[in-house]
């Protein structure tokens, strides 16, 4: 172990064009709740959550979408329960008319028991559902190499 310690993730914050629609989407459709809201200088920023956990900031302060040719986030990726949750949270998505990088539930490279779901956020955000197993019987869309790799 280094000198500083075990590292786990606390939260991520991500930088959108619109505070309101991306509320809208990380809530409505992904189910965090908004744990507050605030403003610093000309940016507005909110806390979400689930169970009173700080998991995601969203800071309003973007001029334009998503860059993955651009250094930083390659994706941001959610664990869920189960494979039913990660079906839910695709027909949701669906619904949302949400854009997905693969056709339904993939498996992370050919014959792993993880896989999940790819897609965007309304910023063009590279984002996952997975589950850890019961993705084995799902298609890989890239047979050696990690699915969230090609997204």
């Amino acid at each position: 172990m280094s000198a500083i310690g075990t590292l786990t993730t606390h939260h991520v914050g991500l930088n959108v064009t619109d505070l309101d629609r991306s509320l809208a989407f990380y809530g409505d459709v992904l189910g965090f709740e908004t744990l507050g809201k605030g403003a610093e200088g000309e940016s507005r920023f909110a806390f979400l959550g689930q169970d009173d956990r700080l998991v995601l900031t969203l800071w309003e302060q973007a001029d334009e979408a998503y860059a993955p040719a651009r250094a930083g986030l390659h994706h941001l990726a959610f664990e869920a329960a189960s494979l039913d949750h990660v079906r839910a949270a695709e027909a949701a998505l669906t619904a949302r008319g949400a854009t997905f990088a693969y056709e339904g539930v993939v498996a992370h490279r050919e014959g792993a028991a993880s896989g999940g779901i790819f897609f965007h956020d309304p910023d063009g955000t590279r984002l996952e559902i997975s589950v850890p197993q019961g993705a084995q019987d799902a298609e890989a869309p890239n047979a050696t190499a990690p699915t969230c790799g090609f997204f």
